[in-house]
């Protein structure tokens, strides 16, 4: 198994060479094809239909020659198909929600999770936290990878860890001014709200103790950025990952310069690929982004496709490569203030409801730095007859339904037959997405 991260903040393999760094990636690759060949029978069937072998990986670019992973095949393959040891060497398995169809599951052995320790601990110390900071966690605790990945990476580093997890954000504001913490790890939009919170209680968010923000878990725009800055006076930068790959961890931006997230490139070898042809393309052409794991035990990830739409950038802090912004996705996936959502999701929440139909659109603002939802829906034509409070009944259990499956808020709006707008086929355009581009 190839070694874990030295010591945080002296890992010399941060400013290694761009040929150190590649002969370690072609190590760290031979092992993990062969890894997954040997141990995944998804991938072993894969390899053969696409008529590779892990001997026939040579040099870097062979990668391009191996089958990608995508998020179906996780499905495919629940809940332990994709893991590589035996299920009593897992130490922790995480999932995704599966408000639709089978959750998507990822496991984790003992020193898969050190390894991720060790490179939270690493991202944080390029944000700027130090030994001996407070981190307060306000990312979600549980299956999600945000809350646990965070913890750990913060413990590893050396820090005093305030486990808040989201939501309940009047105590937030509260541990922020009891607690002092120099650190918070957070989505950007909900950091908002507790700036919001701040603001209500007649506090200026400039006077608390926070120095440094580490916002991932969705797509935030350099203008948010600035006006987090603004308004709070601390650092504000981007940290990317994914559970299907690891969690929080997979690059990060360095405090320094600010400039995309660093990919960790001795643990996770990038590629951008042409999302409708699957060729790679070219550093710095944006493109699909996909990622292969280099040190993983558990679940070896081969090509996963992201459906991040981002661009590879070359190394200014440190000697790995970065990611530009995260510009769209290459899916119909929205992410709305850190949750995930697809249209098919809402689909089965409203045919759940007898009295309204098919037809529905998602509405996508946002307001200052807020993302907000709305959703259009119909009543059936055999219950047009409805009086207000009924119909107010339908759209209260709608909007309860799905904050308690997608875990976002929506504002509902329940419209008479024939309402929802449709194109000249009679299909309806399901999401309409008003929100700037960065």
């Amino acid at each position: 198994m190839p070694a874990s991260t030295q010591q945080v903040g002296k890992d010399r393999i941060e400013h290694a060479s761009r040929d150190e760094i590649s002969a370690l990636q072609l190590e760290r690759l031979k092992w993990t094809l062969k890894h997954a060949y040997d141990n995944v029978p998804h991938y072993r069937k894969a390899f053969d239909d696409a008529g590779v072998h892990p001997s026939d990986f040579k040099q870097l670019s062979d990668l391009s020659k191996f089958p990608f992973t995508t998020k179906q095949d996780l499905r495919d393959n629940y809940p332990f198909g994709m893991f590589a040891v035996p299920r009593d060497q897992i130490s922790r398995i995480h999932a995704s929600s599966g408000t639709t169809g089978k959750p998507t599951v990822v496991g984790y052995t003992a020193q898969d999770i050190s390894n991720w320790a060790d490179l939270v601990a690493r991202s944080l110390w390029a944000a700027g936290t130090r030994p001996g900071d407070i981190v307060h966690v306000a990312y979600g605790y549980g299956l999600f990878t945000g809350g646990l990945g965070a913890h750990y990476g913060a413990e590893r580093l050396g820090c005093s860890v305030v486990p808040m997890s989201g939501g309940q954000t009047e105590k937030q504001v509260q541990l922020i001014t009891d607690f002092k913490p120099d650190a918070i790890m957070v989505t950007p939009s909900y950091f908002c709200n507790i700036l919001e919170e701040m603001e209500r209680q007649g506090m200026d968010p400039r006077d608390s103790s926070l120095r440094i923000g580490v916002f991932g878990a969705e797509p935030w725009t350099g203008q948010m950025r600035a006006d987090i800055e603004a308004r709070a006076a601390l650092d504000a930068v981007d940290i990317y990952g994914l559970s299907e790959v690891m969690g929080p961890g997979v690059a990060m931006e360095c405090a320094e310069t600010k400039d995309g997230p660093v990919i960790w490139e001795d643990h996770f070898y990038p590629e951008i690929i042409n999302p409708e042809t699957g060729e790679p393309v070219e550093d710095g052409e944006e493109g699909e982004l996909v990622f292969t794991s280099l040190t993983k035990e558990a679940m070896p990830i081969i090509r996963y496709r992201t459906r991040d739409l981002s661009r590879l950038l070359p190394p200014t802090a440190r000697s790995m490569r970065r990611m530009g912004k995260i510009t769209g996705r290459s899916d119909d996936m929205l992410i709305i203030r850190g949750v995930n959502l697809f249209p098919t999701q809402v689909e089965e929440l409203v045919l759940r409801i007898p009295e309204l139909a098919a037809q529905y659109q998602l509405i996508v603002t946002r307001e200052g730095n807020m993302d907000e939802l709305e959703i259009l829906t119909e009543i059936r034509a055999e219950y047009e007859h409805f009086d207000q409070d009924r119909r107010d009944a339908l759209v209260s259990r709608l909007r309860q339904s799905i904050k308690n499956n997608i875990g976002v808020s929506a504002r509902i709006r329940l419209q008479d037959p024939g309402q929802v707008e449709r194109t000249v086929t009679g299909k309806a355009r399901r999401v309409v997405d008003l929100r700037p581009r960065a």
